[in-house]
């Protein structure tokens, strides 16, 4: 699920929760968009975590010949390094 995804099941359940008061015989509205805002934070949370992941992949490259160890990291800024 990506952030637009995510997004829009908040959104949609805070209308179904707070905006909506109407009756559906067996089916409790409020519920339904509590259920569709948990899964909405859920899912927005669980996206952000693998984008940062991503940006914090560290390249390792090993030189047998001179036995050093050098290491690049991409979520440190260039101006930084």
């Amino acid at each position: 699920m990506g952030i637009g995804a995510s997004v829009f099941l908040l959104a949609l359940g805070a209308i179904f929760t707070f905006a909506l008061d109407v009756k559906v015989g067996w089916l409790d509205l409020d519920a339904v968009g509590w259920i569709l805002m948990a899964a909405g934070a859920f899912g927005l949370v669980f996206t952000l975590m693998l984008i940062n992941r991503r940006r914090s992949t560290a390249v390792v490259t090993r030189d047998p010949a001179t036995v050093t160890h050098v290491e690049e990291r991409t979520d440190i800024p260039t101006e930084l390094r």
